[in-house]
């Protein structure tokens, strides 16, 4: 029905009589095979015996006629806009559930990420307690020990005191902490909740506490990195004092490297060779540290404890006596 004017339609029925149709046929002297259509019960059209197609044809559009009448089409035409509104609200049901399920498709597919993410995580975790053994191995060789755990426990209290030296100079961080949190909660005790309180200071302690773990710990490394620096150099491990420490560790390098270059002339080729990339090796690990880069040091002073070694080897009897270092690197 998209072609028909159903507005004109509507208004032809209206302007009509929309009472009651009825169709009757009739045979009269006048008039044979008349037929005349009944609104409301009175004869208003009149079908002639001479009309265009003959009685029959005549008849039967008579017969649709009064079939389709105005009250037939005004409430074929409501049927059809109640047809048309609940299609409309259907097509809204429609585009909703649509909005709907690409929202729940969405939604999905975000779920399913996070969970991927978090299986990702859970197998770095599993990796991570896999890798316990390893990782106890490393911790023991930056230690210098034996992998057990007492050899680890007797190396790290060997560290203690240096690690107390390092304190005295830097502070004693957790003593400043405690205070500070200490004055802090006196002076809030009146106007703060004391476990709210409490809890913050607790976390602001734990901070410089790692705080100071971490400077502890890069220190630690940087005394590893020249402490293997040195003994590659002079066959000995430093006694770290008061009356010695980082900077003059790093001179005595630096002048053992000076006197193995001022030799190269009396070395055979690889000799010098070997000479040379020690010293690169002493300017990549001092530059190392100055650039708060620890771990880098400790791995490069590790690789050239045995070339320092065989640098000094290969310089002559004479000067390697002097310099009293021939046969003394591990």
């Amino acid at each position: 029905m998209s072609n028909i004017d159903k507005r004109a339609l509507r208004e032809a029925a209206e302007k009509a009589d929309s009472g009651e149709w009825s169709y009757e046929e009739f045979n009269r002297l006048d008039l044979p095979g008349g037929a005349h259509i009944r609104i409301n019960g009175r004869a208003a059209v009149y079908c002639l015996n001479k009309a265009t197609g003959g009685i029959e044809q005549s008849r039967a559009v008579m017969a649709h006629i009064a079939a389709f009448s105005p009250k037939v089409a005004l409430a074929l035409l409501d049927e059809n806009l109640q047809l048309q509104r609940e299609k409309d609200a259907i097509e809204a049901v429609a585009l909703a559930l649509r909005d709907d399920m690409r929202q729940a498709r969405e939604q999905l597919e975000a779920a399913e990420k996070r969970n991927a993410e978090q299986q990702r995580s859970l197998d770095h975790r599993k990796f991570l307690l896999l890798s316990a053994d390893e990782v106890q191995r490393d911790f023991a060789e930056a230690l210098g020990c034996a992998g057990d755990n007492e050899s680890i426990m007797e190396a790290i209290d060997d560290l203690k005191q240096h690690i107390a030296e390092l304190e005295s100079k830097n502070g004693n961080l957790r003593t400043i902490a405690h205070d500070q949190n200490e004055l802090a909660i006196k002076a809030n005790l009146d106007s703060i909740n004391y476990t709210v309180e409490m809890d913050r200071l607790h976390k602001r302690i734990a901070e410089l506490e790692n705080s100071e773990t971490q400077l502890i710990n890069e220190r630690d490394v940087t005394e590893s990195a020249l402490a293997d620096m040195y003994q590659a150099a002079t066959g000995e491990r430093p006694e770290w004092s008061n009356m010695f420490g980082f900077a003059d560790a790093v001179d005595v390098v630096e002048e053992r490297l000076a006197t193995l270059e001022a030799n190269q002339s009396q070395t055979t080729p690889t000799g010098i060779q070997l000479i040379t990339e020690a010293i690169g090796a002493h300017g990549y690990i001092v530059g190392c540290l100055l650039q708060g880069r620890p771990d880098l040091a400790l791995e490069e002073s590790r690789k050239w404890v045995s070339a320092f070694g065989q640098a000094a080897e290969i310089v002559s009897a004479q000067d390697a006596a002097d310099i009293g270092v021939k046969g003394g690197v591990r």
